[in-house]
């Protein structure tokens, strides 16, 4: 997502326009987060009354106590918490801000669970744009609205320039899981089958590009998206569906091995099976990545029993979040707790989780 595709309006009024604030001083005056926006005083107050609950929108609250006080269906919780840093903040395709609400919502969901409401708090350098802040505010209401939950609480945290890096968001998230659906990563087993939602290493690429300035002959944008719905969808085919993730930092290979891991079974990946679009392709091979390990923000690793498969895919494929989605391996019981690659001439190689992070900051 862009700036030019944010709302321009929400249910409960127009976008932010700093011309427009009518509060008291210093807030409209000063384009800039000044050390008082976190204090917890009248600019702190200001900031959330005229900045984030304007950008939040319809999927706001206009509680302000310390804590939210949520009715929740009966049954289990599904609850996840997860911090962003991304730099730089804007990129290709979204924000930090989207990728906040989009990441939290995906955790929420991979083990079935319905994302409701969610927190967001903020930890701002001293001389932090306003404006920056709002473009982040309206990516995270506007995501919100689109994922269908509630953004009900919050904080704000103002550090010395110099001693900070514009804006990191906290995030965190409830959501209910339905009766009968058990997701878990260490529910895989020998002869499952392994989908994949789409393209790998959107977002990585994105990011990546855009921090360091490279071209690589066309602008690869992020794939930054809530995952909720797709998931819904999955589940009413009445498969049992036995594990869920988002290959999020570290990409496929980290999420494979873990899962590997947590269910001690082996798990064979087609490598001529994965989708992985040219201009990735073509930007691993000159930064010299491996697309496997590419983080996303917008894609899904499904584990299923392999006659089930079929129908999961169709389903998948009859959503717009789903579109792209394949077969990609299985399950085995050989090597438990280990991924193997098989290369399109028949050979088969470990992918081991990376001793570090290939591409820091792009969560």
């Amino acid at each position: 997502m862009t700036e030019d595709t944010l709302p321009t309006s929400t249910a409960s009024g127009p976008a932010i326009d700093a011309d427009s604030w009518v509060c008291p001083l210093p807030l409209r005056d000063s384009p800039n987060i000044v050390m008082g926006h976190g204090a917890g005083g009248a600019l702190s107050a200001e900031l959330v009354t005229h900045l984030f609950q304007p950008g939040y929108g319809a999927a706001g609250t206009t509680e302000l106590g310390d804590a939210a006080v949520i009715a929740a269906q009966p049954g289990r919780l599904s609850f996840s918490t997860d911090s962003y840093v991304v730099k730089p903040t804007f990129f290709p395709g979204g924000n930090i801000g989207d990728l906040a609400v989009n990441g939290t919502v995906n955790d929420v969901s991979m083990c079935g669970g319905r994302p409701m409401f969610l927190s967001t708090s903020f930890i701002l350098e001293e001389g932090t744009p306003l404006e920056d802040l709002a473009r982040v505010a309206r990516s995270m209401g506007w995501a919100a609205e689109r994922a269908g939950v509630r953004l009900v609480t919050g904080d704000t945290k103002v550090v010395d320039s110099g001693n900070g890096d514009g804006i990191y968001v906290n995030t965190a998230g409830i959501g209910v899981i339905p009766d009968g659906v058990d997701i878990r990563p260490d529910r895989a087993q020998p002869g499952d089958a392994v989908l994949l939602s789409g393209c790998l290493g959107l977002h990585g690429i994105a990011v990546m590009s855009s921090r360091e300035g490279i071209d690589f002959g066309t602008t690869v944008e992020s794939d930054t998206a809530a995952l909720n719905d797709l998931v819904d969808v999955m589940i009413g085919t009445g498969a049992d569906i036995h594990v869920l993730r988002d290959p999020t930092r570290g990409g496929l290979a980290a999420a494979v091995n873990e899962i590997a891991r947590s269910s001690e079974v082996g798990i064979e990946i087609e490598e001529s099976r994965l989708p992985v679009p040219e201009a990735v392709s073509n930007a691993c091979g000159l930064l010299g990545l491996d697309p496997m390990f590419v983080a996303n923000e917008g894609k899904l690793m499904a584990i299923v029993a392999e006659q089930e498969a079929d129908r999961v895919l169709e389903a998948m494929r009859g959503h717009e979040a789903g579109q792209d989605a394949v077969y990609i391996g299985r399950c085995v019981a050989e090597h438990p707790g280990a991924m193997v690659a098989r290369t399109g001439i028949g050979a088969t190689r470990v992918v081991d989780l990376p001793i570090g992070e290939q591409l820091p900051r792009i969560c």
